[in-house]
């Protein structure tokens, strides 16, 4: 709009496409270079934004959601801003990564213990419900929930990532992990199969 102080009149209709209802939100569990690790088991929700990146300067780069969510927002547009959800048990989030522009985090249920840094220098703070931590561009950080007193229940944290393209980037200790991890599921892939080969022969 070329005039934002002319003031608009909208249809319900119109508006009906900004609403996001949560229960008929769709999550994705996959679509990012940690999905596949254990300990980072989460299911992310893209609500408002997450346009899949135009460019991409390695594959450690990607959509904050991954790509299976940033293709499905509840409420696709670009008007600077991005919102969405990540629903996780006690122990897991996602490694450490970096984003192109600031990225919000707010528990919605749950204690979430949020990291910056690496090795020597990791630092971390725990949030309770509403609290909020901002992280500028170029920090390293992730999110984990930690409500151990609650095992086996899901809680939510919402974020809210700067920009209409919004890129993450995982650092090299992560990739080195996902590296590994992926390996290692190699190396004992084949194994699995013939120990299935041999039982069913048997």
């Amino acid at each position: 709009m070329n005039d934002w102080r002319q003031i608009r009149t909208w249809s319900r209709e119109e508006m009906m496409k900004r609403i996001a209802r949560f229960k008929k939100l769709k999550g994705s569990d996959g679509g990012l270079p940690d999905s596949p690790l254990p300990e980072c088991r989460r299911k992310l929700y893209a609500v408002i934004g997450f346009q899949p990146p135009l460019d991409r300067a390695s594959s450690a780069a990607t959509s904050p959601v991954g790509e299976d969510a940033s293709s499905m927002p509840a409420i696709a547009i670009a008007e600077g801003f991005n919102l969405g959800y990540c629903k996780a048990k006690p122990g897991k989030g996602p490694l450490m990564h970096n984003h192109d522009t600031n990225e919000t985090f707010i528990p919605m249920t749950g204690r979430w213990r949020c990291e910056w840094n690496e090795g020597e220098a990791l630092r971390y703070v725990d949030l309770d419900p509403y609290d909020v931590i901002s992280f500028p561009p170029g920090v390293a950080r992730r999110f984990m929930n930690v409500t151990y007193d609650e095992p086996g229940k899901e809680h939510l944290l919402m974020f809210v990532i700067g920009g209409n393209q919004p890129q993450a980037e995982f650092t090299s200790a992560a990739m080195r992990r996902c590296e590994e991890y992926a390996a290692k599921q190699r190396a004992t892939s084949p194994a699995r199969g013939q120990r299935k080969q041999r039982r069913a022969a048997g």
